[in-house]
């Protein structure tokens, strides 16, 4: 007899099936450490901190042994994001635009969301601050954090919510952690996406005074490879910083174990870069921003009760560009895009099926400098060929003892340069520090605040950065007419704009007559009342460094509104009278599409 199933029938059937799929499908909850290095965990032979939450993920999972990142942060990210080299994305460098993800790049949240998933992602971002670069636009349904690369305010920050400023009250890091738990407790009955970029243990050296209590006076048993480069305090700092992270890694997996969500959940944790300073690494060489050993191996643990071995450990090296293709592997989710990828689906070396997994070169480059490592050698930016075996502290160069291994590498990674730097290397490599040239996108109905940070303007005339380092800096010294900030602006959508202005001003300089204006249209506003906060100095546990601006808290001044027509160009703010000695110190200008 043949059956003959009612369409409503037929309907209810496909659903429950669909749930039953999506319901057994693992969570997959990402985080990721800002500026750790590779000796800043105990479970790498660290005796001076403790992070056994952090431990706990490679003693109930998979540890990667030789697992490697970028020398920064942004291309770092990238590339997890991607599984592409981040030349290929348009990263490029990481402030004053250059950190922007390309548009046309797909993310694996872009892959989670398409395979039903809710993503969210609660902390640094650092690929892109406007739509289409802001995380809202990549594949996650919600955004918590800040997406600059250096954030100045770890203490009750001021942090953006779905494209709007807030003032959290605590630790940045718990804030974060707090928002990433919520997120996973609304999302408990259906499969989720959470990614929880820390910020620590990158600068500003502030920490709650319970963890800095523990290092302040502490004995540093274990040393930088160049001891002469350590400065102790900022060691204790970021140690005090690891051993707070550690708990916010325990607080998420607890919620998992409360949720009874934890063996199917797949829990990853790596940093992006090697450690900010000179401290322990376990005597390799390199440190942030270089392309040796110590400047780009990091940890990388991932857990799964119910697939994974538990304490496995795997020696073949891999990196950050793996882990889109792993994860989506694991999650039978597809990868979403036609963009080939460049990581490798690490699949085979979690299950122990190593048979046929071919020799790889990993490589590592920044600001023209590249540098290849294969399962036994690393050859060096300048030429120079280490035995990683056993010579982790590149101590001894071996190139002239193995000439073929040496002529060998230099050819791939000549080729791998071409292949990525190609014609523009020099436009590539040659920044100089001038803000990128791709214009920040204004008027996206579905997001219509649009954010224009300092860190992606152009001071002219007597204006200047509150410090060296644009991410965390403001506009200052506007003392003439002179000045003036601009930013390269694309008006998507012509029509009315609400401009706001976060400033501060000294009382008796109240009053100055400022002009914005874009392609023709203008609007004219006085900057009062007169809003001259302190400097925030007692955030600091120790003295931040050279470079890095102290903060304030900012007023936001309502401009008025003014029309912008769809088109390019260059939004200006200047001054038109100045009735006292400067005009106001800006942070952002955000304009509003009205509806």
């Amino acid at each position: 007899m043949k059956l003959v199933l009612r369409p409503a029938v037929l309907a209810c059937l496909v659903f429950a099936f669909a749930s039953a799929c999506a319901a057994s499908r693992p969570d997959v909850v990402v985080m990721l450490a800002d500026d750790a290095g590779w000796g800043d965990y105990s479970a790498s032979g660290n005796r001076m901190v403790r992070t056994p939450q952090i431990d706990s993920l490679a003693r109930d999972g998979v540890s990667f042994d030789r697992f490697f990142v970028c020398p920064l942060c942004a291309p770092t990210r990238a590339e997890f994001l991607t599984g592409r080299c981040y030349l290929r994305t348009g990263v490029l460098g990481v402030s004053t635009g250059h950190e922007r993800l390309n548009a046309d790049e797909h993310t694996i949240a872009d892959a989670f969301r398409a395979a039903g998933y809710a993503t969210g992602a609660f902390g640094k971002w650092h690929n892109g601050s406007q739509w289409p670069y802001h995380p809202c636009a990549r594949g996650f349904d919600e955004y918590y954090g800040y997406t600059a690369g250096h954030w100045g305010e770890y203490f009750d920050p001021p942090l953006e919510r779905n494209g709007k400023m807030e003032r959290a009250k605590g630790y940045i890091v718990d804030v974060c952690t707090d928002e990433a738990i919520n997120f996973i407790e609304r999302n408990r009955d259906r499969p989720f996406f959470c990614y929880v970029p820390f910020t620590t243990p990158h600068s500003p050296w502030a920490v709650p005074q319970e963890y800095w209590q523990r290092f302040k006076d502490k004995p540093l048993e274990q040393h930088a490879t160049q001891p002469e480069r350590e400065i102790l305090d900022q060691t204790r700092c970021a140690l005090a910083m690891l051993e707070n992270q550690d708990w916010n890694v325990g607080r998420i997996l607890k919620k998992l174990d409360d949720l009874k969500l934890a063996d199917n959940t797949i829990v990853l944790y790596f940093s992006d870069n090697g450690p900010n300073g000179a401290r322990w690494t376990g005597g390799m060489k390199g440190v942030k921003g270089g392309t040796d050993e110590g400047s780009v191996r990091s940890v990388c643990f991932l857990r799964w009760p119910a697939s994974l071995p538990k304490g496995k450990t795997v020696s073949e090296i891999a990196g950050a560009i793996d882990l889109l293709p792993t994860l989506t592997a694991l999650a039978g989710v597809e990868p979403v895009g036609d963009k080939p990828l460049d990581g490798r689906d690490l699949m085979p070396l979690l299950l122990g099926r190593k048979a046929g997994w071919p020799e790889r070169a990993l490589y590592a480059a920044w600001g023209g400098k590249v540098s290849a490592r294969t399962q036994q050698y690393r050859l060096d930016a300048a030429g120079a060929l280490f035995d990683m075996s056993t010579d982790s502290g590149q101590a001894h160069n071996i190139a002239a003892d193995r000439p073929d291994v040496a002529a060998r590498l230099a050819r791939a990674a000549a080729a791998w340069r071409q292949e990525m730097y190609g014609p523009d290397e020099e436009i590539k490599l040659e920044k100089g520090g001038r803000v990128d040239p791709r214009k920040l996108g204004v008027g996206y109905p579905e997001f219509p605040v649009t954010m224009l940070p300092a860190r992606d303007g152009e001071p002219r005339g007597c204006v200047t950065r509150s410090g060296r380092a644009p991410n965390c800096s403001y506009f200052v010294n506007w003392v003439d007419k002179t000045g003036e900030m601009v930013w390269e602006i694309d008006v998507r959508t012509g029509g009315e704009y609400d401009v706001t202005v976060d400033y501060t001003c000294p009382l008796s300089d109240a009053g100055s007559l400022v002009e914005l204006s874009f392609n023709g249209s203008r609007l004219t506003g006085r900057v009062m009342p007169g809003w001259d906060p302190p400097l925030l100095t007692n955030q600091d546990t120790i003295p931040r460094g050279h470079g890095e601006s102290q903060m304030k808290d900012f007023r936001t001044l309502a401009l008025g509104t003014i029309r912008l027509e769809k088109g390019a160009g260059p939004l200006a703010l200047r001054a038109l009278e100045i009735p006292g000695a400067s005009v106001m110190d800006v942070r952002r200008v955000a304009l509003t599409l009205k509806r």
